[in-house]
């Protein structure tokens, strides 16, 4: 895979680019120098770079200012930081979002090891957007579409769990993903040229789901003039996703216990015993251990289902992905809408990365298509975006529970909590605090606020 990366290496000293670009041409496709940001920006212009070496100080734009512009304008860029020596400097640009960082000195193993990491990662992006065979053209994975190392992980359990037959408990907020990620663990694993059967929980009478999920004899009931097959029978050989499976009744919990134990089950109104071979996959948006502390899912249930859990972040503790997806999502609804919108104003994005999404990818999804189709040029600016949304993004709610009055605690409270909820990103967190780096960084020293 190193062979199909485009990289560029910016960086001061000719004879240092040299040198590195000499290392990776022989393994890499295609390998550019810069002297400067502004050079390495006009680059891009022609070359759409998949990793980025950059070094801090450069005469011009700087490495952190040209990592800036390309996390915002070119979301789905790895960067990499040289440093002079000192890994201090590179490890606070690491948590404002800067990818990895290597030194000058480093061996060629250390720089191949961070260019394999990019790769692999190039590696899954692009198995997510494509699809290998014809019964999948119409399935997309962009939803949780992220290279985020939160979401690279993601994307690794699901090649993982996809390739074995264990049972998965996808668990996240609405509007995570969550049923792309039970689509792509069938559409990728052996089962994937056998049924997928999907069932909402939430969607069914008490009364109906055990009918819905095992089958009905003629007869069984008033309204059962004909035998019916049930999911657990349709999806034989395949895979079937059980979704909210915490609105599931208390009976049926127990009576699917049994057919998890051994594939076995009895139409409603019937006596033959039916085996069915399927592949279990239950998603709920609720806690799940407060459901069980609370009786709601039975604690035998909760144990047999949780198999291989997969635990979806929502779309605020991953902010570095918004403009990924924003751009993605802006590309897809231009072509539906036969509109020529290339991307966001830089105040626009500035909103969209400000706001907590409630509602995840998917509001994300809503409020980009709903620009494009408002936008009247080539940029979406503040006006396309809706008012909720701009409000949300400048007014902030906090609640801070302080055992006393002091200005202090309250400061270092709200610094934390600030932290906290940006994922101990450094630069995001001042800028909510509206404070300086530097001044965040000083507060931080000074209430030894350190992240766990």
């Amino acid at each position: 895979m190193l062979n199909d990366l485009k990289i560029l290496i910016v960086t001061k000293d000719r004879a240092h680019r040299e040198n590195v670009k000499g290392v990776l041409e022989p393994e890499v496709s295609y390998v550019l120098t810069a002297g400067d940001g502004d050079e390495a920006l006009r680059c891009f212009d022609q070359t759409p770079f998949d990793l980025v070496f950059t070094e801090l100080r450069m005469p011009g734009m700087g490495g952190l200012e040209l990592s800036n512009q390309l996390r915002e304008r070119f979301p789905q860029v790895f960067v990499a930081l040289f440093t002079d020596g000192s890994t201090q400097r590179a490890t606070q640009e690491i948590e404002q979002g800067a990818f990895d960082y290597t030194l000058k000195s480093s061996d060629h193993e250390q720089l191949f090891a961070l260019t394999s990491r990019v790769a692999e990662q190039k590696r899954l992006l692009i198995e997510s957007y494509y699809s290998h065979e014809d019964r999948r053209k119409t399935y997309r994975f962009e939803n949780i579409l992220g290279k985020t190392p939160q979401m690279l992980d993601i994307f690794h359990k699901i090649q993982d769990v996809a390739r074995a037959n264990i049972l998965v408990l996808v668990t996240g907020e609405s509007g995570t993903g969550k049923e792309l990620v039970a689509n792509a663990i069938h559409y990728t694993g052996a089962r994937r040229k056998k049924p997928y059967i999907k069932i909402n929980c939430a969607s069914l009478p008490d009364g109906l789901i055990e009918s819905e999920l095992f089958g009905h004899e003629k007869g069984a009931f008033t309204t059962a003039v004909a035998q019916k097959k049930g999911r657990f029978e349709l999806a034989n050989g395949g895979t079937l996703f059980l979704d909210e499976i915490g609105e599931m009744p208390a009976q049926m919990q127990a009576k699917l216990l049994r057919v998890l134990d051994d594939g076995n089950f009895e139409r409603v109104g019937g006596t033959k015993t039916i085996h069915a071979d399927v592949r279990i996959i239950c998603a709920t948006n609720k806690d799940i251990y407060q459901e069980v502390r609370e009786k709601r899912i039975r604690e035998d249930l909760f144990y047999r289902i949780k198999g291989a859990s997969i635990d979806l972040p929502p779309l605020r503790e991953r902010r570095d992905d918004i403009l990924l997806l924003s751009n993605y999502f802006t590309s897809i609804y231009s072509r539906k809408n036969n509109k020529t919108v290339e991307g966001l104003s830089k105040a626009g994005r500035k909103i969209l990365m400000a706001y907590d999404w409630p509602g995840n990818v998917r509001e994300l999804s809503n409020v980009v298509e709903q620009a494009v189709v408002f936008c009247k040029g080539k940029e979406i600016t503040p006006d396309c975006l809706p008012e909720d949304i701009k409000r949300s993004s400048h007014l902030r709610e906090f609640t801070l529970h302080l055992p006393s009055k002091s200005l202090p605690l309250a400061e270092a409270t709200l610094i934390r909590k600030v932290l906290e909820e940006t994922n101990w990103n450094l630069k995001q967190a001042a800028r909510e605090l509206d404070i300086a780096r530097g001044t965040l960084y000083s507060k931080m020293k000074k209430y030894r606020i350190e992240r766990p």
